[in-house]
């Protein structure tokens, strides 16, 4: 953009500055002296040209990103707008599906410790005595007695002072985490801020709410508090989206003292924590973010990584005072889960055999991860006993894109630090493993020998 070309004349005119130079811009847009594509100057740079504040040009550059005259990414800058939306490319898939003699490590799978027999009889039992209601849709009340088994089920100790009525259901935790933005975001340009490195669930998320969404960096005891208030004065948002007790894929835990830091920051700014537990097995110890910060903070968990995918059972705890709010997004997306669904998983969790399961779903991911550090303890792995997958970081000589063709080579499947990098961020050179259940322990065992023999052996074609 040249000067001499576009220059916003704010003498002759009585209007606001700001009104001023979006009408300049609308008029150099119609005309091709700003043509689609070309970068427009930094907010600052813009107002030092024209001599008036950064706020206006701000003010200017908003308004026109939402009459769709510019585009603007964080990072890149502001851009005439090229007058059409391309549809965005194929994102990594959330389900992990591979060829049936593949040896699958990509994903996060439930190990089969008799549950199926379990729903089974549940739904044997409810089509001999019979459910009710099974013909209309979903009343508001219907679900009670499911929302109860879910108070019962995440407890008091874990999240704070809890009533059914706190409880909003969804059809999984990714279905409950969207149903928990939309009770959440606000305003033309809603920004999302996460980990650095997160489950590609959230970029599919955003995408769907249109939402923004920036990173914020981690260290070993969890988010960086410091990182988060720096993103927060930059960019502002409305939602920090986070997994405080299970990260996928690093395994971190933040620290307790992280997590109240985390908590202060988010009140100052007014920020609204939705914590997804949906990678946690075990039955936590330390206090979610909405025990610590009931005001601002929502819990969103499932029985899908615990107990059974199949069912789609999802739940948020929601922050104090919003459970009306949430209900009500809820009723206008889906009116209510299934009936048959609520009364098998309300049977399910009341009578005990839901926490059976679960008990035995840790001890086995327990086992394969056991196996995985005996196999692979020589190497830079980051591992729990209760979460379901490692992460390696990789030795000199690989890189991930060649380690990952090395795998294929040899059928095996794991998940790379990019399909957890947020756009524009930086991946590590590292993978993800899964802890497969489906495979037998020769065929698990026997792909993690082969993951070390490669790892042993880098391509002599790097440069190291």
């Amino acid at each position: 953009m040249t000067d001499t070309i576009w220059p916003p004349d704010f003498q002759d005119s009585t209007q606001s500055k700001y009104i001023v130079l979006i009408q300049s811009l609308r008029a150099a847009v119609r005309s091709g002296a700003l043509s689609p594509g070309e970068k427009l100057p930094p907010v600052r740079e813009l107002a030092w040209q024209l001599g008036i504040t950064p706020g206006t040009v701000a003010r200017a550059y908003k308004l026109a990103v939402q009459e769709g005259l510019l585009d603007t990414t964080v990072g890149r800058g502001t851009f005439v707008s090229s007058g059409h939306r391309e549809d965005p490319p194929d994102d990594i898939s959330l389900v992990a599906h591979m060829a049936h003699d593949d040896l699958n490590l990509r994903g996060i799978r439930v190990p089969d410790v008799g549950q199926e027999g379990i729903i089974r009889d549940i739904m044997r039992r409810l089509g001999t005595d019979g459910g009710m209601g099974y013909i209309d849709c979903p009343a508001p009340d219907k679900d009670l007695a499911a929302r109860k088994a879910v108070v019962q089920w995440i407890g008091e100790d874990r999240v704070g002072r809890l009533s059914p009525d706190d409880i909003v259901l969804g059809l999984g935790a990714q279905h409950t985490v969207i149903l928990t933005l939309q009770a959440c975001l606000y305003g033309p340009n809603p920004i999302i801020l996460t980990e650095d490195l997160a489950f590609p669930g959230v970029r599919h998320a955003a995408r769907m709410l249109r939402a923004q969404v920036l990173g914020v960096g981690m260290d070993q005891q969890g988010l960086r508090p410091d990182r988060l208030e720096a993103v927060l004065r930059e960019h502002g948002g409305q939602v920090l989206l986070t997994s405080a007790e299970t990260h996928s894929p690093t395994t971190i835990r933040t620290t307790l003292e992280r997590r109240r830091e985390i908590a202060d920051v988010a009140s100052r700014y007014q920020v609204q924590i939705i914590e997804d537990d949906c990678h946690t097995v075990a039955r936590p110890e330390l206090p979610a973010y909405r025990a610590i910060c009931p005001e601002w903070s929502w819990y969103v968990s499932s029985l899908t990584k615990s107990v059974s995918a199949a069912l789609r059972f999802g739940f948020v705890a929601c922050a104090k005072g919003q459970g009306g709010t949430a209900h009500q997004v809820a009723q206008s997306s889906f009116y209510g889960l299934p009936l048959p669904m609520l009364d098998i998983c309300e049977a399910f969790i009341t009578s005990g055999q839901a926490e059976t399961v679960r008990q035995k779903v840790e001890a086995r991911i327990a086992e394969r991860v056991r196996q995985a550090v005996n196999i692979l303890g020589q190497w830079d792995i980051s591992w729990r006993p209760d979460a379901p997958f490692v992460w390696l970081k990789l030795p000199r000589g690989w890189r991930c894109s060649t380690f990952m063709l090395a795998c294929g080579s040899e059928g095996i499947g794991i998940k790379p630090a990019d399909e957890f990098v947020l756009a524009d961020g930086h991946a590590p050179n590292a993978v993800r493993i899964g802890m497969n259940p489906d495979l037998t322990n020769a065929e698990f065992e026997g792909a993690l020998q082969k993951l070390s023999q490669m790892l042993a052996k880098p391509p002599a074609t790097v440069d190291v």
